[in-house]
């Protein structure tokens, strides 16, 4: 907290320099402008002087020609510079809003205690130290029976849900049985998948323009989009869900935070009015980090796209310098670990870009012998799920220690 209080002190400085910088340059050019001003007014009155003198020796001469031929001047001196109104720069101090630097600031987790239960939590925080395995390894390869397969989410660390290019929903163990198969009633092949903290799958169905769920056997629509249709999804670690989406015509993408399922954050643009994202149909997986930053792997503009939990872009990442991975970064699946460390798929070099969580590039995978890998997902032990999207297969690899 005394390291966050710093940290502020530093930014506050930073800003109440830049406005003294800013008020410098204002004095500069105020200089500037009035030291034209009298240069002006001291060449008129230079040139006043020397018509008196010229209209005193005319009125001592004894000669009539030089009165003859002299001319007022009168005329000329009556145009004045310009009057110059300088409005001086005026530091408006905004109301200081207590509870919303409080709020900004940050918070302070409450002290809670509870009975101990046997119980998987989706979201368990694990704040200790993992560093990389030398040589990640394969633990295990699943057939989905996909021909294609393009999702996979963790329900828990003993089982997976996959989808693929058909309308079923497979869920394994992790001995690789198939345990449930779930059909979609519109016969429409799910964009995405995930599960909520009860374990509810979830998913999306562009064509009907819906997200649902499927409770108890049942499945219902949470949100039917006007306009647009839903390409991703996750949960962030509060409970709300988030959706990429885009517009009907294929020219617009966003990404749409749901509380309660109920529409409340759109990120859609940076400060400047730029898309964040690319206007386009292809997919953009979409995940949360520890550090509340949601991560999209837009695949058409190559391009990892960070931002912050109220919609500020952070950083892109569009690929590291490899001399063996000469297809351009195109990513796909995208997930995090329990070191905000950030997993993306890059499918046509048939490997996994590791990086931190301000966008710096760790490490790859890519001795597991993965193909085409795409859909992404980690389990709370930190182990990576892989879809390998031509093989239909799913492996699971340790890269921890």
């Amino acid at each position: 907290m005394s390291k966050q209080g710093e940290q502020w002190h530093r930014e506050i400085n930073i800003v109440i320099n830049k406005m003294k910088t800013e008020i410098d340059e204002i004095k500069a050019k105020h200089r500037a402008i009035l030291q034209k001003h009298l240069d002006e007014i001291k060449q008129i009155q230079s040139l006043i002087k020397e018509t008196l003198q010229t209209i005193r020796k005319i009125e001592k001469s004894t000669e009539v020609s030089p009165t003859i031929e002299y001319s007022s001047k009168i005329r000329e001196f009556s145009k004045l510079p310009p009057k110059i109104q300088v409005s001086l720069p005026t530091f408006i101090p905004k109301p200081i809003d207590r509870e919303k630097l409080y709020n900004l600031f940050g918070q302070i987790t409450p002290l809670s205690t509870a009975t101990e239960e046997n119980v998987l939590s989706l979201y368990q925080s694990n704040t200790s130290v993992r560093e990389f395995q030398d040589e990640p390894q394969i633990v295990a390869t699943m057939q989905t029976g996909y021909k294609t397969v393009y999702n996979v989410t963790c329900l828990n660390e003993d089982k997976i849900w996959t989808s693929g290019q058909t309308n079923d929903i497979k869920c394994f163990n992790i001995n690789c049985s198939l345990l449930q198969t779930i059909k979609i009633k519109s016969e429409n092949a799910p964009n995405d998948i995930t599960v909520d903290s009860d374990g509810n799958l979830l998913y999306c169905d562009w064509p009907e323009r819906t997200v649902n769920i499927v409770k108890n056997g049942q499945t219902e629509v949470l949100i039917k989009l006007q306009g647009w249709k839903p390409i991703n999804l996750c949960f962030t670690s509060t409970g709300d869900l988030l959706v990429t989406m885009y517009s009907v015509d294929g020219t617009q993408s966003k990404v749409v935070r749901y509380s309660g399922y109920t529409e409340k954050q759109t990120i859609q643009f940076d400060d400047k009015g730029t898309p964040l994202y690319s206007g386009n149909e292809k997919i953009k997986y979409i995940t949360e980090n520890r550090n509340h930053d949601i991560c999209v792997a837009d695949w058409a503009a190559g391009a990892v796209v960070v931002v912050n939990q109220d919609g500020k872009l952070r950083w892109r990442y569009t690929g590291h310098p490899s001399a063996t991975k000469n297809k351009p970064f195109v990513p796909r699946g995208i997930t995090t670990d329990s070191q905000s460390r950030i997993l993306t798929a890059d499918g046509d070099n048939h490997c996994i870009h590791i990086l931190d969580q301000n966008g710096q590039f760790l490490r790859y995978i890519d001795n597991c012998d993965l193909k085409n890998p795409n859909g992404l997902c980690v389990d709370n032990n930190d182990n990576l799920f892989v879809c390998e999207f031509f093989k239909g297969n799913v492996k699971k690899v340790k890269y921890l220690k």
